[in-house]
């Protein structure tokens, strides 16, 4: 698999494993005063320009394997 392949914005993530895509959103940037579920700095970078990217093996820890 390419590198390439293993970051995707969070409306990607979202439609990949077939959940919301504010719920992808809310787990890079916390919610309710809760920290963020993604692990800064390996699973998920803060914004490029206006677009959170997130890594394939951060959503599977949270959201277990991409569907088919």
């Amino acid at each position: 698999m390419k590198i390439i392949d293993e970051v995707m914005t969070t409306a990607e993530a979202a439609e990949r494993w077939e959940i919301s895509a504010i719920t992808v959103k809310q787990a890079c940037s916390g919610q309710k005063g809760l920290p963020p579920r993604f692990k800064e700095s390996e699973e998920f970078r803060s914004k490029s320009g206006r677009t959170w990217l997130v890594t394939k093996a951060g959503m599977e820890r949270l959201y277990g394997k991409e569907k088919e």
